[in-house]
């Protein structure tokens, strides 16, 4: 297989080195407080063997990649769940099971094969928490540096466990728009190589990997997957891996997809409905999702509309509802992220056609944010010493 760079703007193509990030000609055009101008993806070309690897669909040689067994996550046959929900086509895909519990690993680790191909010692980024934690465990894996600024509201357990990895920390007093102007500024000045989401093509190059597996798994092309969406990055991951299998005549169609933003973050909507990007204060219990600008808003979008796919909002109260349906229908716990996903579905349900095959990105394990899963529980008071204080329940 042979590799380039190409921008989703105007079509212009570069070779896969790290001076280019973004189109250097529609980037020009870049305004503050919008999304990214000049997004590129990886193109491919070339003919893949009958037996073909996922690794063999990437654009960094596998000798690069750190010791650390990234992918390979079970997609659940939830057959409870599917039995309460009247829907026996139900899948969800678990990227909870990853090394740093997150399907952000998927690209940290295709970054770091990347920077250890070109011989880059620190990588930066800004994150709400799970693409920094997830960046340093790779990075510990590959004896990188990593360099992470977190807005000061990111969950505490995200925050611990990027520390734990060893990384160097800076807490923003602002949001995650803040901190990734912060670490694109800080790599301006020092160097080093930003994984920043869209930003750098290889986020989404590497995300792209839960859709191959999904098709690998299933043996087909799913007829809806259901993905949570903030910056839409992983929303693109997803497209870009079954576009992929569609040029290389190893799919002849692509998945409806749902994109499943929070009411209180839904940038993505109003772009999708009504056109534009306005900058908005966001706020959901979906941490992992919440943002004011998308930085890959508008290629997110234009995929959207190509393809013929829908976004679906759902409120706080729905998430948190999905993430506790979720756990005690089919003892998943993933975080709220991740239950976004399935509340999109659950809002969409009534309108999928019969017999549909849908799968559910559950994008990361909820003890990575146990305080919003635990609004609804109620935790008890009492401490007992023995069974004469118990009653059968």
């Amino acid at each position: 297989m042979e590799f380039n760079y190409v921008c989703t703007e105007c079509g212009q193509r570069f070779p896969i080195e790290p001076k280019f990030m973004v189109c250097p000609q529609c980037s020009l055009g870049q305004i503050s407080d919008q999304p990214l101008r000049g997004v590129l993806e990886v193109e491919l070309t070339g003919q893949v063997p009958a037996d073909w690897e996922i690794a063999a669909l990437l654009p960094v040689e596998r000798r690069f990649f750190p010791s650390i067994p990234v992918g390979g996550t079970p997609l659940w046959a939830p057959q409870r769940l599917r039995d309460e929900m009247g829907f026996p086509g139900l899948y969800i895909k678990d990227d909870g099971l990853n090394p740093t519990c997150s399907l952000k690993d998927r690209a940290s680790f295709l970054v770091s094969a990347f920077a250890a191909k070109f011989h880059i010692h620190e990588i930066v980024l800004a994150s709400t928490g799970n693409a920094g934690s997830s960046m340093a465990g790779v990075g510990a894996a590959a004896g990188q540096k990593v360099t992470l600024f977190l807005p000061a509201a990111a969950p505490r357990a995200k925050l611990i466990q990027a520390l734990q990895y060893g990384a160097r920390v800076f807490r923003v007093n602002g949001s995650y728009d803040t901190a990734y102007d912060l670490s694109l500024a800080y790599t301006a000045r020092f160097g080093g190589l930003s994984r920043n989401t869209a930003y750098n093509p290889m986020t989404i190059e590497g995300k792209k990997t839960v859709a191959l597996e999904v098709f690998r798994q299933l043996g087909r092309v799913p007829g809806a997957v259901f993905v949570a969406a903030g910056d839409g990055c992983i929303l693109s991951g997803v497209y870009k891996g079954f576009r992929d299998l569609r040029q290389l005549g190893l799919a002849d169609r692509l998945p409806t997809v749902y994109a499943v933003q929070a009411e209180g973050s839904a940038a993505l909507a109003r772009a999708f409905d009504h056109g534009g990007f306005v900058r908005e204060s966001s706020s959901t219990v979906a941490d992992s999702i919440c943002v004011d600008v998308p930085r890959n808003g508008f290629h997110a979008v234009k995929q959207l509309k190509e393809h013929g796919g829908h976004i679906v909002k759902v409120s706080d109260r729905q998430i948190l509802a999905a993430q506790m349906m979720l756990a005690r229908s089919s003892g998943l716990f993933t975080e709220p992220a991740g239950a976004a996903a399935f509340a999109g579905f659950v809002e969409a349900r009534p309108r999928l056609p019969a017999g549909t095959v849908a799968v559910i990105l559950a994008t990361g394990n909820g003890l990575k944010d146990i305080s919003a899963a635990g609004r609804d529980v109620e935790i008890p008071d009492k401490v007992i010493g023995s069974l004469d204080e118990v009653s059968q329940g």
